[in-house]
């Protein structure tokens, strides 16, 4: 019966237009709490031991190109902890604790957490993961590095948001786009909820500079020189609204609205090569979005996601294998409900 509840609800989801009944918040907590079928689960469990597989002693993986980036490791440190082990404690504890070791250990005087010498997407998106895991693990973890290390990574971010209210690849006040001012939103929010300064100021400007970017159809462009829509920094944004605290602007809702009209594929994840990147980010934004739209959403995309599992338990990614999975698993993991920065 209380499969049939919840293939119900997930019908209803995926057809809802307004004016529909909704049925009640405590059937909807019910169907959410049943979400994590024993497949899931099974699919977690290979992924969260493949890395386990990869993981070095320093901290790093595998030996890829990105085996030594800041952010990957962040990444996978964040799906050890979403499981419910923190540094120390825990099946992973000993994983999360070399994984935050890493990233403190990369971190300059300036706050700055990146290895530059080692491959990455954009040195500003191995400082806004890094600061974004560190900010997850505070309070755990008894270093005393740590909160020293946090406040100026806080800083060398607040510092280098630009005159848009963006920032861009490089820890400088220059360019901006929206992808990695998400990243950046995203941290400082991790980092205001561990109890650490973040200027308003800040923020505000950061919500505008997104704002700003949103094209008619509720979707958002990458710079605000203009451009298409895409799902991948549309979801991005989405969550980054969310992070900022607004829960219920027309942009919130007409960029929700946007990504509801890409339910998940196996179709759309083989051909975007940021396909991975934009499901991780519509999974916090159709978990803070709750009710119905979670609902019809989580089984979607853990239906696509288990088809593409390896047998290894790994899933690939054009940036490497460990990042494919550190992002699925954070996907599948959503419901554990385990970390501060997705909590509702």
């Amino acid at each position: 019966m209380a499969g049939l509840v919840l293939a119900v609800f997930v019908l209803q989801g995926l057809c809802l237009t307004a004016g529909q009944a909704q049925p009640p918040p405590a059937d909807i907590e019910r169907a959410a709490a049943q979400l994590v079928t024993p497949a899931i689960q099974a699919a977690i469990d290979r992924g969260l031991a493949y890395l386990v597989r990869r993981h070095q002693s320093d901290g790093s993986f595998g030996s890829s190109g990105y085996a030594r980036n800041v952010a990957v490791v962040s990444l996978a440190g964040m799906a050890w902890l979403a499981s419910g082990s923190v540094p120390g404690r825990g099946p992973y504890g000993e994983e999360v604790a070399r994984c935050a070791r890493f990233v403190l250990d990369s971190a300059d005087e300036s706050g700055f957490l990146c290895r530059m010498q080692y491959a990455s997407h954009g040195p500003m998106y191995d400082h806004g993961f890094g600061l974004l895991f560190l900010a997850e693990v505070y309070g755990t973890w008894p270093e005393d590095r740590l909160r020293p290390t946090l406040e100026r990574a806080v800083r060398l971010t607040v510092a280098t948001q630009n005159a848009e209210g963006g920032w861009r690849y490089q820890p400088r006040p220059v360019e901006a786009d929206i992808s990695v001012t998400v990243c950046q939103v995203m941290a400082l929010r991790a980092a205001r909820n561990a109890g650490l300064y973040v200027p308003p100021a800040t923020i505000d400007r950061s919500v505008d500079y997104i704002t700003r970017c949103q094209n008619a159809d509720g979707g958002f462009m990458y710079m605000l020189s203009g451009g298409p829509s895409r799902f991948p920094r549309s979801a991005a944004a989405v969550v980054a609204l969310y992070g900022a605290g607004q829960y219920d602007s027309e942009v919130l809702r007409k960029g929700l609205a946007y990504v509801q009209q890409h339910p998940p594929s196996a179709e759309e994840l083989g051909r975007d090569a940021y396909a991975m990147y934009g499901q991780y980010y519509a999974a916090q934004a159709l978990w803070q979005a709750g009710g119905q739209a979670w609902l019809a959403w989580y089984p979607a995309i853990a239906e696509v996601l288990l088809k593409q599992q390896r047998e290894d338990g790994a899933w690939n990614d054009l940036i490497c294998p460990e990042y494919g999975t550190a992002m699925a698993l954070l996907i599948l993991q959503m419901p554990n409900n385990t970390l501060p920065i997705f909590q509702r």
